[in-house]
């Protein structure tokens, strides 16, 4: 069946880093343009950052352009997201998306003096 699991989430003080990973299975991860997007209370489920099936095409929200980085491995079929310089405004739920319709579980972020 199809699996989404996000990990790497956790408590960090203000300019700190992280990096979430999302490792898929049950469907061909490599054809699949991939998506971060964090919850957080009040603001619902908003896009992060996006990365088309070969890497070719990212996006980044502006909010975390220059601090966040997307990237994946096809060979591994992980999806990463490299957090630096956080700030207490992207704390939230991060959930990765397949662009077949396919959600995980989502990995918390909290951002934290």
């Amino acid at each position: 069946q199809v699996q989404l699991v996000e990990s790497g989430g956790g408590l960090v003080q203000p300019g700190g880093s992280l990096r979430l990973s999302c490792t898929a299975s049950g469907f061909d991860f490599s054809r699949a343009s991939m998506t971060w997007y964090r919850e957080s209370p009040g603001e619902g489920r908003n896009v992060v950052a996006g990365i088309s099936a070969s890497s070719s095409n990212i996006h980044y929200e502006n909010p975390v352009k220059g601090r966040f980085t997307i990237s994946r491995d096809n060979a591994k079929n992980i999806l990463y997201l490299e957090m630096n310089n956080l700030k207490v405004e992207d704390t939230g739920i991060y959930y990765c998306y397949a662009h077949y319709g396919y959600w995980g579980q989502g990995t918390q972020v909290t951002v934290s003096s």
